[in-house]
């Protein structure tokens, strides 16, 4: 039986558990699951250990491994799971060696090193992604800030970027092999760069890639921080139609002193300054941010802030996350506010976010899009409204629909 793999979390580990899948394929591993654990929150890792105890219900007799991030800031949590054969850090999770090990029987079961340590990040050299038409290429690892709620720099180091010539050629692979889209992703995707010779950013690898590289047919970012958004990189967006009109921002909150108490480093002008520049370049852009509800100490009017930021900036998908108290973070020693009302408050942010979605989808009947088809009956359009449709159409297509109507939280359309 071949590895299964389990992601929780961000676009980042689902392109790491491919990576995860080569590494224990190299090593031979066999009937085993690898569990990506993701720690952004208490409940994500809640999620994963409730997941675990499910696997091992369910075939007692499959090995085990837990990795990702969680693993490596809380690795006594899974290694007190009897359900846990093995706890693989996020350095370790991406050797071979250590599938090689654990299935010879030589590894100690906890194998968790000073992420601190690491330095760079190496291209993972992938040339495929299980069941589905757009890829994953992660460019950039780490975080060098130290925001008052987060634990994942904890979990990934500092911030280290994959060297430019090793993603031109690791897109340009993906290419070659069928993908229509690539998607660039990172812990801190915007601080590419910072740590290479001659410090090139993102809009320069960008820029790059999309002259290098002729043969990519789209080009997508994940989250940003708009605060670093350098000129090239505006540059790009205002002149490369290949790079995708949406953009996920790493806003977490619209009130400057909830901003200030969680050290990040805009205001909330930036973002709808940010969200207005790229409007005038690409009329057609979508913008959408995570956003933290029931930060220590936010008061009424503060979160008032935080709903009108989705109407100011015009965002129209939101990622909410109810603050969850993290071990280790600055956050977690401040006030907090009673759960009831940061679950009240994330439900309120949720219901704002949906009716942004549903007017700006609305908005978008009787356009014309060029979709990229995803699997039978489903597609995406440039900024990643989803589409259905009733005609046959082969995955990884890109096709020229017309936008008939909204069903819910996605469009329907008809190939033209």
């Amino acid at each position: 039986m071949t590895v299964e793999i389990l992601t929780f979390g961000c676009r980042l580990n689902a392109y790491e558990s491919e990576a995860i899948k080569c590494r224990a394929g190299e090593a031979q591993l066999r009937d085993c699951v690898v569990v990506n654990t993701c720690a952004v929150t208490a409940e994500a890792v809640r999620q994963s250990r409730q997941a675990i105890r499910r696997l091992k219900r369910e075939n007692p007799g499959r090995r085990i491994i837990v990795t990702g991030c969680a693993a490596q800031t809380e690795p006594e949590t899974y290694a007190a799971m009897a359900e846990v054969d093995a706890v693989l850090g996020n350095r370790e999770k991406l050797s071979a060696q250590s599938y090689a090990d654990f299935g010879s029987g030589l590894a100690e079961r906890v194998r968790v090193n000073d992420i601190m340590s690491v330095r760079e990040t190496a291209s993972q050299m992938l040339d495929h992604f299980d069941g589905r038409t757009r890829a994953f290429l992660q460019v950039q690892n780490g975080c060098d800030h130290r925001c008052t709620f987060c634990v994942i720099p904890f979990g990934r180091g500092n911030s280290r970027s994959v060297p430019m010539g090793a993603v031109v050629s690791e897109a340009r692979r993906l290419s070659e092999n069928g993908f229509a889209e690539i998607v660039l992703t990172g812990v801190d995707l915007t601080s590419y760069g910072a740590d290479l010779p001659g410090k090139p950013g993102l809009g320069a690898l960008v820029e790059k890639l999309l002259r290098l590289v002729p043969q990519l047919k789209r080009l997508r970012l994940s989250s940003i921080d708009s605060i670093e958004a350098d000129a090239a990189l505006m540059r790009a967006i205002a002149e490369e139609e290949r790079l995708m009109p949406h953009f996920h921002l790493s806003a977490q909150s619209g009130d400057d002193m909830i901003l200030k108490r969680m050290r990040r480093r805009h205001a909330r002008a930036d973002t709808i300054a940010f969200c207005d520049t790229v409007r005038r370049y690409r009329p057609e852009a979508a913008f959408g941010a995570d956003l933290i509800a029931g930060f220590p100490t936010e008061t009424g009017a503060m979160f008032e802030n935080s709903l009108k930021l989705v109407d100011d900036a015009g965002l129209s998908r939101l990622h909410v996350f109810p603050y969850s108290p993290r071990r280790g973070t600055a956050a977690a020693r401040m006030p907090q506010l009673p759960r009831a009302l940061v679950k009240e408050r994330a439900a309120q942010l949720r219901a704002k976010g949906e009716k942004a979605r549903d007017r700006h989808l609305d908005a978008m009947k009787g356009s014309r899009q060029i979709v990229l088809t995803e699997k039978k009956g489903i597609g995406r359009t440039p900024c990643f409204a989803s589409v259905t449709f009733d005609q046959t159409v082969p995955p990884g297509a890109l096709m020229p629909f017309t936008i008939t109507g909204r069903s819910g939280d996605h469009l329907t359309g008809i190939m033209q």
